[in-house]
């Protein structure tokens, strides 16, 4: 049994120079010893795309970035609910309500309310959102209305926060992590990564997640975007690189979901995908992104049956 196996940073350090085929043994089996062969299926709606006070350089959707993107206001409520059904069509078992923006206005935000009721209320779909840096009688108010998960990602390490955003830190969002589990909803929290961050910023956004213990991990891949600061990062890091990324996270966190997120159609190739999944890849986001296009449903079934996987 390895699952328990606390690894130091030095440790995780030396583990990243290893071949890659060692990597993949190590987290495959991690896998195997906490999960079966299930892949959950989450689907997002961008509800309220752009204009966003924050200054993240890897998001087409704020307002001091040049993206050339298709900014609308909050959805009306049943253009969201008739999306979740859509989404359920497609095998997604969890749909998650998403808004660009630092916090929804008031107004907005007793729409996102019945919103979330209504999506709470199909029967096979999981409710889940992720509205920004909500205050906590915000969050107690979205879990009566039906959330069991909220999405707000880590996104790097404490100590590239800084290159990243400066709109806000670090803490402002694990402070909004604890929040919502301390009212009883599952934590979603995840990373992106290829924004330029070392093997070492790497490590520390995977021991930072243990500490918080979030249900699900996404894994996003720096897709750039023309118009933000990241726009030439194409080469920051290899497909290589991601897959033992992706072994590195499964040692660290062997019982959370890990879950491929943006970027992984355009930075990996199906080969690598699977690898991937191999690795310890145990959730998905099917359908289309925020601002950007996914993978095909149907195309994600056919590729876990492959690997003797079953999409839930």
């Amino acid at each position: 049994m390895v699952q328990n196996k606390n690894y130091t940073k030095e440790e995780l350090l030396d583990l990243y120079n290893e071949p890659l085929s060692k990597l993949l043994e190590i987290s495959h089996k991690i896998t195997e010893e906490n999960f079966d062969n299930t892949v959950e299926a989450c689907s997002i709606l961008s509800a309220k795309t752009g204009a966003c006070s924050e200054n993240c350089k890897y998001c087409s959707q704020s307002k001091h970035n040049h993206a050339e993107i298709e900014c609308h206001p909050l959805l009306d409520v049943e253009t969201v609910k008739k999306a979740a059904l859509s989404a359920k069509e497609n095998g997604a078992t969890r749909f998650c309500i998403v808004t660009s923006g630092r916090v929804p206005t008031d107004n907005d935000f007793q729409k996102i309310l019945q919103m979330i009721k209504e999506v709470a209320s199909i029967e096979g779909i999981h409710c889940c959102a992720s509205l920004g840096l909500l205050s906590e009688e915000q969050i107690k108010q979205i879990k009566d209305a039906g959330v069991e998960r909220y999405n707000h990602n880590i996104n790097t390490s404490e100590h590239y926060h800084e290159q990243i955003c400066t709109t806000h830190n670090f803490k402002d969002r694990v402070n909004t992590v604890k929040m919502v589990q301390k009212h009883g909803m599952e934590a979603c929290c995840g990373v992106i990564i290829g924004m330029g961050e070392s093997r070492e910023d790497r490590i520390d956004m995977a021991l930072a997640l243990k500490k918080l213990n979030p249900k699900t991990v996404p894994i996003n891949f720096l897709n750039p975007i023309k118009g933000t600061p990241l726009e030439n990062y194409e080469d920051k890091i290899d497909e290589e690189e991601i897959l033992k990324t992706i072994c590195i996270f499964r040692m660290v966190l062997p019982k959370a979901l890990l879950r491929y997120a943006g970027g992984r159609t355009t930075r990996l190739s199906k080969f690598n995908q699977k690898l991937g999944l191999i690795a310890g890849i145990n959730s998905v986001l099917v359908g289309n992104y925020l601002t950007t296009a996914g993978s095909k449903s149907e195309e994600d079934k056919k590729m876990l049956k492959e690997l003797d996987m079953v999409m839930v």
